[in-house]
């Protein structure tokens, strides 16, 4: 398996899309069902693809991800050969950027004293989607790239 297993939920959420990933395999509900009960390994072996599969899908087309904790944020853009890194940090003990009124604040106050912003770029040392999983998995989040887009043409 390349990345993990899908959830429960998001299983659930991709329902049809399991189906019809199923019967491109002659396998129909019936069917799936006696997998599941007599050959459990099989049955989890073809969740592992599923799941390979979609997560193959959504990490192609992700550009953007972000991570917000309370006194950083990691804004990424996800191009084909190299990802572009702004970091702000927050030098205000009395503020953080996981509370709303004090993230309203930063973007009211994206100039203030207490804000330093560092941008960078890195050519990918594994393959793309590889490490765009593994910031997912340590916590970005796949985002439009608002924030970033705002960010970059404030410090640019």
């Amino acid at each position: 398996m390349k990345y993990r297993q899908l959830t429960k939920e998001q299983f659930l959420e991709l329902h049809k899309e399991f189906a019809e990933f199923l019967a491109s395999q002659q396998i129909d509900v019936k069917e799936w069902e006696t997998i599941k009960k007599e050959k459990p390994l099989i049955a989890e072996e073809e969740l592992n693809i599923f799941s390979d599969i979609v997560w193959e899908d959504v990490l192609f087309k992700t550009e953007f991800l972000e991570h917000i904790s309370a006194n950083h944020i990691n804004l990424f853009r996800c191009n084909s050969k190299e990802i572009i890194r702004i970091y702000i940090k927050l030098n205000n003990p009395g503020k953080s950027f996981l509370n709303d009124n004090d993230f309203n604040w930063f973007l009211n106050h994206p100039l203030d004293d207490s804000i330093e912003y560092f941008k960078a770029s890195k050519k990918y040392a594994k393959e793309r989607n590889t490490e765009l999983f593994e910031l997912i998995e340590m916590g970005s989040v796949i985002s439009k790239g608002e924030l970033y887009n705002k960010v970059k043409q404030l410090i640019s």
